[in-house]
Parts: structure tokens; C-alpha cells; sequence
């Protein structure tokens, strides 16, 4: 979901946005707060935390929408760090690097045709986010689909021009910003209860850098490609944790290469592979 968030305003409205971080962590608190202290129904929570998150890249967007490349990618950064320092020093409200523990799951849901769900269940909890991943993903796809995604796509490729054609860039880079945003909230109010507990360093700005990564490697612009990406760069670590600190090494190094050198990522490789095979196939026939 992070991910693919970060691809629709990367990769379809062309903003480097460095700061999804922050948005992952204001939902994720927001809604957290909302449960333990407040007492508000999971379900209203998550809605309000991932309205508190889109309101946040918002309002973001209001500074940033006239900042271009780095100067856009530093000012979201800032705001990532901004965010951070509050989580880590508003201690009455946050309980700052002492956390917030005992997070309860989801409530379970009754079906007509199934018994209750619980959510303490992992295997359960992995089905309600991933079906939350799928939705997220075909609204997107829908309106990148619709004349939004043409829009956004215009302002990608030449702001100036698009403006020619009666397009208010900054009203529809605003709403790609809030949009990302929301679904960033939207995850971090589902990583709250999973883990249990909430500490200000699982929102620092190098995740940041680690879902840039996902869409870099999977294929900015494409919006599926991204979630391979991160089903990669998750997995990566976890498959060369046997050979130690190396893996690190080997890690830096793979996603570099292939940065460097399929810069269109995962996607890419899949379409060469593809255009290979339909030409062996195109041989074999004649």
C-alpha cells in the first residue's frame, strides 16, 4: 500500500515525495490514539486516521505543489523529519521513544454465511490487509484509468503545457498528494495493531527511502509494479540473512544494479523476457 501510494503521485503525477514516512506514522498514531484514549470503534478510527493523513499531504501539498525536483523532494523531507521530532518528543500525548503498548486488533467481523473472524488470528489479520491492499489498488487503477490518470499524466510530462490546456496543475497536484497520503494512513492504521506497539523510530525518514525503493525497483509508473517491488525488497534481506552482514553488501548492491541498469525496474525485465518469448515462439511457428 505504501508503495503503490508513493507510485501514484511518483510515477503518475511526477512529485518526489520523500515523505511518506510521516503520513505512514500520522495514521498510524492518530488512529492508535483514537482506540486507547478515546475509545472510538477500530473502523471510525482507521477512517479518521486515513482522512488525518490525506489532510496532512493536503496541506503539505499547499507549500509544495509550486516546488519542482529537489527542492520539492527536500521540503517533503523536512516535513518527514518535522513529524518525526513530534512523535519522539510530544511524550504526554505519544509516550515519545517509550511507546505505546498493547494496541488491540481489529474487532472481529460476523458474516451471514461465515462464523466471527478474529483478528488476533495473523493468518486472518494478512487476509484483511491484503483485501484493504487490493481495493486501494483498484481505485487507483480506476481513476488512472478515468481522464484523472490522463491529466496527471500531462502535468508529469510538461507542467507548462498542460496549463495551455486549461489543466489547474496545482489543484490536481494537491490531489494526487492528499490521495498518496491517505493510503500511506491508511497502512500505518493497520501496522498499529499488528505489531502490538507504536514507537516513533518505525516511522524515521529512511522508510522513506526504503518504499522509494519499492517503486524504483518494481517500476515507477506502473502501479503494479511497485507492489512487487516491495514483495522484493522485503524478501531480499530475508532470503541472504544466512550468509550475515553481507547480505547488506549484497542487498546495496543488486538494488544499484538494477537502478543503473534496468531503470524501469521489475516491469521491465518481465516485458523483455515477455517480447523474448513471443519472438521464440513467432520462430518456432514459422
Amino acid at each position: 500500500m505504501l508503495a503503490i501510494g508513493l507510485d501514484f503521485v511518483l510515477g503518475y503525477a511526477g512529485q518526489l515525495n520523500l515523505g511518506q514516512s510521516a503520513f505512514y506514522g500520522i495514521g498510524a498514531y492518530a488512529s492508535t490514539l483514537l482506540v486507547t484514549k478515546l475509545g472510538i470503534p477500530f473502523w471510525a478510527a482507521f477512517a479518521l486516521g486515513t482522512v488525518m493523513a490525506g489532510a496532512a499531504g493536503a496541506l503539505l501539498s499547499l507549500f509544495a505543489v509550486r516546488l519542482r525536483g529537489h527542492y520539492l523532494a527536500i521540503a517533503s523531507l523536512g516535513f518527514a523529519v518535522i513529524t518525526y521530532q513530534i512523535l519522539l518528543n510530544w511524550i504526554s500525548l505519544t509516550q515519545g521513544p517509550l511507546g505505546i503498548y498493547a494496541i488491540p486488533p481489529p474487532p472481529p467481523i460476523a458474516l451471514p454465511w461465515l462464523p466471527r473472524i478474529p483478528f488476533t488470528n495473523l493468518a486472518n489479520f494478512f487476509y484483511l490487509t491484503a483485501s484493504l491492499a487490493l481495493i486501494v489498488y483498484f481505485l487507483l487503477d480506476q481513476m488512472l484509468r478515468s481522464p484523472i490518470g490522463e491529466t496527471l499524466a500531462a502535468i508529469r510530462e510538461d507542467e507548462i503545457s498542460a496549463a495551455s490546456l486549461g489543466i489547474n496543475a496545482p489543484k490536481w497536484k494537491a490531489f494526487a498528494f492528499a490521495a498518496s497520503s491517505a493510503v500511506a494512513g491508511a497502512a500505518g492504521c493497520f501496522y498499529a495493531p499488528f505489531v502490538g506497539t507504536l514507537v516513533p523510530d518505525a516511522f524515521f525518514v529512511t522508510e522513506s527511502f526504503a518504499i522509494l525503493a519499492m517503486v524504483i525497483v518494481g517500476g515507477m509508473g506502473t502501479l503494479i509494479g511497485p507492489a512487487f517491488g516491495a514483495i522484493f525488497i522485503t524478501l531480499l534481506p530475508e532470503v541472504l540473512r544466512s550468509i550475515g552482514d553481507l547480505r547488506l553488501i549484497l542487498y546495496g548492491a543488486s538494488v544499484t544494479l538494477v537502478v543503473l541498469f534496468m531503470p524501469g525496474g521489475i516491469m521491465q525485465a518481465w516485458r523483455l523476457v515477455r517480447q523474448r518469448l513471443f519472438f521464440f515462439a513467432e520462430e518456432s511457428a514459422t
